[in-house]
């Protein structure tokens, strides 16, 4: 497919688009459609079982394979292999708007100079709803940055991009369709929570039992009132009570991982043990 409609029209100077993948057929088109601006499309695949490789080659991306380690390692590789300084980096279910693209075109030169990257205001699409309200929608991420200025980090869950140099915060909408099925919601959940665990146990953080026992009310309460989902209907309720539970997994897994790393522990001193009372007997 020809993407040339608004390559480099830009006046800032050219753009990569970066996108890391894993079975994204469902979504990748829809996104890959609003980067028909881009100078060149890098797409890095953690070897897709389905059509998404196919059609990412319909819009002329150049595709690499990689076996997933973490979100930021592989965002981080994905933009290694861009040949442009400003580099576009999103995922493959997040959709610029007519109105994004059309903002974007017109940055200056001299607005590229001052500035180390650019924001979106970013809307959450959850099973068909787009959110007006909530923590997850109306807040502006960065997505567009030169990468001779940053980079992401290294977190294999919830990696963030970080540049040493001033922001500017654009106003139009990337859409966010997060989730299209409640399967895939609890298949997301129960990754990233094992994921984020993992990166807590890793540093040596626990969680008490009452943060266990609170986790499901507290974070409700937070994400429906506090954050005021419940002005997104009955879908606002799935979303408060889906991320609720996110949280709930997360601390139970880390306390497992806590309790087998004890385990562990005491089955090893308990062979060390027997290793030096056999060791006394024969001497």
């Amino acid at each position: 497919m020809n993407r040339t409609k608004d390559q480099g029209k830009h006046s800032f100077g050219k753009v990569s688009a970066v996108i890391i993948t894993f079975n994204e057929e469902s979504n990748i088109r829809r996104t890959l459609r609003q980067l028909h601006w881009c100078d060149e499309i890098i797409v890095v695949d953690s070897h897709s079982t389905d059509s998404t490789v196919a059609i990412c080659r319909e819009f002329n991306a150049t595709v690499y394979y990689r076996d997933f380690d973490g979100y930021g390692p592989q965002k981080r590789f994905a933009v290694s292999m861009a040949s442009n300084p400003w580099v576009l980096c999103i995922d493959a279910d997040e959709v610029l708007s007519d109105e994004l693209v059309d903002e974007i075109l017109q940055i200056t030169p001299e607005e590229a100079q001052a500035n180390s990257g650019f924001a979106f205001k970013m809307n959450l699409v959850f099973l068909g709803k787009e959110f007006k309200h909530g923590k997850e929608s109306g807040r502006h991420f960065l997505r567009l940055f030169n990468k001779e200025q940053g980079g992401f980090t290294e977190d294999k869950v919830h990696e963030a991009i970080r540049v040493n140099g001033p922001v500017k915060k654009l106003n139009h909408i990337l859409l966010h369709y997060s989730y299209h099925s409640f399967h895939q919601c609890l298949e997301k959940n129960n990754r990233y929570s094992t994921i984020s665990a993992e990166m807590a146990f890793s540093k040596g953080k626990k969680k008490h039992v009452l943060a266990i026992l609170f986790a499901l009310p507290f974070n409700f309460f937070k994400y429906y009132l506090l954050e005021r989902n419940l002005l997104n209907g009955l879908k606002g309720f799935y979303w408060s009570t889906l991320l609720s539970f996110y949280h709930f997994f997360k601390y139970v897994k880390l306390n497992e991982l806590h309790r087998q790393a004890g385990k562990k522990s005491r089955h090893q001193q308990g062979s060390i043990t027997i290793s030096a009372n056999s060791f006394s007997k024969a001497s």
